[in-house]
C-alpha cells in the first residue's frame, strides 16, 4: 500500500516545498514566541484555505493540459484586462520570487551556519558567502537537469526530511496536548497578534503555488480518471506541510525569551534547553525549507512566464530555462554579497497582496464554467468554502498592501 501511494505521489510535496520557505519558519517561529500555541488555529484555516484552492488548480491543470497562466491568457477576452493581469502576474511571480530568491537561498545559509562555521572569501572589495553559491549550485543542477521525475523525487526526499526535523524539535519540547488542542479551537486573538495572524495565513496560501500546481499536474498526469490521485496527493501535502508549521510554532512556544527573531535564533534557543541534537535538528530542517523553496520559486517564474507569453512550457526548452536561471542567479548574486534591495521586496509585497484575490477570484470564475470543465467545474459546496476564502484573501491582500505603505 506505501509503495504504492509512492507511486502516485505527484506535485503536492512540491507544493508543500514550495510554501515552507524560510519566511514561513520565521513567522511560525514568531507566533510561537510571541503567543505560545494560541495562532494554532490560524495554521488550520490555512490549511482547509489552501487545499480548496490547490485543489481546483490541479483540477485545472487536468482538465485542461494547460497551466494557468495559459488559461488566463485565453479566457481573457478583454486585450486591455489580459494585459493588466498578465503585467501584474509577472510582476508579482517574476520579479517577485527574483526578490525573495535571496531570502530562501539566506534561509538554507542559516541552517547550515547554526552547524557549520561558514567560510567567506573577498573578491576585490566584495565579500562573497560561500554557501549561498553551494545552495544555488545544488538547485542549478536539480532545475537544469529538467527532468520532472528526479525534480520529484529530490524535493519529496527534502520535505521529508524537512518534517521529521521540526517534528522531533516540537516533541522534545514535551508540549501539554491540552494547551495544543485550545489553540487549535480556541479561535483566539491576543492583543498584538492580527499582523502575525494575517502572515501565518499569507504564507501558507501563496499565490504562485496556484500557477506552479496546476502547471505540475500536468508533467504528472493526463486523464481526468487521474483526479482521485490528484485531490488524495494535494490534501496529504498539504496538511503535512500545515504540521510542519505547526511544528515549529509549538517548538517555539518553550522558549521564553524577548531575543528570539527567527528560526536562526529558535535553534540556538532550543539547546540550552533540550541539548545540542535539538540545535542539529533545526538546522537540517532550515536548511531543507531554503533549498526547497530556492528550486521551487524559480521554476513557478519560469512556469508562469513561458504561460503569459506564449512561450514553450517544456523544462528544458531554452526559454523556460532562461527565465529560471534569471530568477536563481539574482538570488545567489543578492544573498552571496549580502544586498538586501528593499524596495524590490516591497514592490513585490505590494504586488503580490493584490495577486491573491484577483488570482483567486479568476480561479473560482472559471472552475464555474462548463465550457472549460464539464461536469469537473465546481459544486455548490466548493463554491461556498471557495468564496469565503476569496474574502479573506481580499483582506489579506489589503492589509499587507497598507502595511507596505505603513497605514497600518
Amino acid at each position: 500500500m506505501l509503495k504504492n501511494y509512492f507511486k502516485n505521489i505527484g506535485p503536492g510535496p512540491l507544493v508543500a516545498a514550495a510554501f515552507i520557505g524560510p519566511g514561513t519558519v520565521t513567522i511560525c517561529t514568531l507566533a510561537g514566541v510571541g503567543f505560545g500555541f494560541a495562532l494554532l488555529w490560524a495554521m488550520i484555516f490555512s490549511i482547509i484555505a489552501t487545499i480548496v484552492l490547490q485543489e481546483m488548480s490541479a483540477r485545472l491543470g487536468i482538465i485542461t493540459q494547460k497551466g494557468l497562466s495559459e488559461i488566463i491568457r485565453f479566457e481573457i477576452k478583454n486585450p486591455l484586462v489580459r494585459a493588466f493581469a498578465i503585467i501584474l502576474i509577472l510582476s508579482a511571480i517574476v520579479i517577485g520570487n527574483a526578490a525573495y530568491e535571496a531570502g530562501n537561498i539566506s534561509g538554507g545559509i542559516l541552517g547550515l551556519e547554526t552547524i557549520f562555521e561558514n567560510p567567506v572569501f573577498n573578491l576585490g572589495s566584495v565579500t562573497i558567502n560561500s554557501f549561498s553559491l553551494i545552495i544555488g549550485i545544488v538547485a542549478f543542477i536539480v532545475l537544469y537537469i529538467g527532468n520532472y521525475k528526479i525534480l520529484e523525487r529530490a524535493l519529496v526526499t527534502l520535505v521529508i526530511l524537512m518534517s521529521i526535523s521540526f517534528l522531533i524539535a516540537a516533541v522534545l519540547t514535551k508540549p501539554d496536548v491540552t494547551e495544543i488542542l485550545n489553540g487549535i479551537f480556541s479561535f483566539k486573538l491576543p492583543k498584538g497578534s492580527l499582523l502575525v495572524v494575517i502572515g501565518l495565513i499569507g504564507t501558507t496560501v501563496v499565490p504562485y503555488n496556484l500557477f506552479l500546481h496546476a502547471s505540475l499536474v500536468k508533467e504528472k498526469w493526463k486523464n481526468a480518471s487521474d483526479m482521485k490521485y490528484a485531490r488524495k496527493d494535494t490534501i496529504i501535502a498539504v496538511v503535512l506541510g500545515g504540521m510542519v508549521s505547526m511544528c515549529i510554532i509549538i517548538a517555539a512556544a518553550a522558549i521564553q525569551s524577548e531575543h528570539i527573531n527567527s528560526a536562526a535564533d529558535l535553534a540556538l534557543g532550543l539547546e540550552p534547553l533540550f541539548g545540542s541534537l535539538s540545535k542539529y535538528v533545526l538546522a537540517i530542517g532550515l536548511f531543507a525549507a531554503g533549498i526547497t523553496s530556492a528550486i521551487t520559486a524559480p521554476l513557478a517564474a519560469a512556469y508562469v512566464a513561458t504561460g503569459c507569453l506564449g512561450w514553450s512550457s517544456h523544462m528544458r526548452s531554452i526559454k523556460f530555462r532562461a527565465v529560471w536561471i534569471l530568477v536563481l542567479g539574482l538570488g545567489i548574486l543578492f544573498s552571496s554579497i549580502g544586498i538586501k534591495s528593499i524596495e524590490i521586496i516591497k514592490f513585490a509585497q505590494v504586488t503580490n497582496g493584490l495577486l491573491l484575490p484577483l488570482v483567486a477570484g479568476f480561479l473560482i470564475w472559471v472552475m464555474n464554467k462548463s465550457s472549460i470543465l464539464g461536469v469537473y467545474k465546481n459544486t455548490r459546496v466548493q463554491n461556498f468554502i471557495a468564496f469565503i476564502v476569496l474574502g479573506i484573501a481580499v483582506f489579506l491582500g489589503l492589509k499587507s498592501i497598507l502595511k507596505v505603505f505603513e497605514i497600518l
